[in-house]
């Protein structure tokens, strides 16, 4: 847990009033927060094999740290033959404690092991949220490779109180996300 003081503290020490600063910001509370990372799977081989499902629930359960759920289509689509109610992704919403826990990581640990990293993408939504596309989920230290019969790629979705990509940027890259060219400030 002192991983996760680590952050928080950082956060409220160095983060927040250089945003403060930054964006000149008149009160506190203004300034941008991380309200939640959202780690989502969508599994469509799922309606074939119904076992796709408890797998990824317990490998996105390993990695959060948090009991994932199965998510359902809405509605039919016979191209896909996907029925209405089928389970067709996983997906854990990680806030507080256990979204700093799994931010510290993910920057420290496993975008890291990724092969020939260079950086993620820069671009947000327009609303300063973003989120991130991760083509295997072996880069989490929780994964035993023995275990793998299939990589499955997730998305990870940060949401931010900011107003503009601008703010939500600032924010994340001071939270360590490693960006590409984010040194053209």
């Amino acid at each position: 847990m002192s991983n996760t003081a680590q952050l928080k503290k950082e956060y409220k020490e160095k983060i927040a009033p250089a945003l403060l600063k930054q964006f000149n910001y008149s009160s506190k509370m203004q300034i941008p927060v991380l309200k939640k990372i959202v780690v989502n799977q969508g599994l469509g081989d799922a309606t074939q094999d119904k076992k796709i499902i408890d797998v990824a629930v317990n490998e996105v359960t390993a990695i959060c740290g948090q009991k994932a759920v199965a998510t359902y289509s809405k509605k039919d689509i016979a191209n896909f033959k996907v029925r209405k109610k089928m389970p067709i992704g996983v997906m854990v919403t990680l806030r507080r404690e256990r979204m700093y826990e799994f931010l510290e990581k993910l920057v420290r640990v496993a975008l890291p092991r990724i092969r020939d990293f260079k950086g993620i993408e820069t671009k947000l939504d327009g609303h300063g949220n973003y989120t991130l596309g991760i083509q295997e989920q072996i880069i989490f230290p929780e994964i035993n490779l023995d275990q793998i019969d299939r990589i499955q790629g997730m998305n990870i979705t940060f949401v931010t109180s900011a107003k503009t990509d601008e703010e939500g940027f600032a924010l994340l890259k001071a939270f360590g996300l490693p960006f590409k060219n984010a040194n053209n400030d």
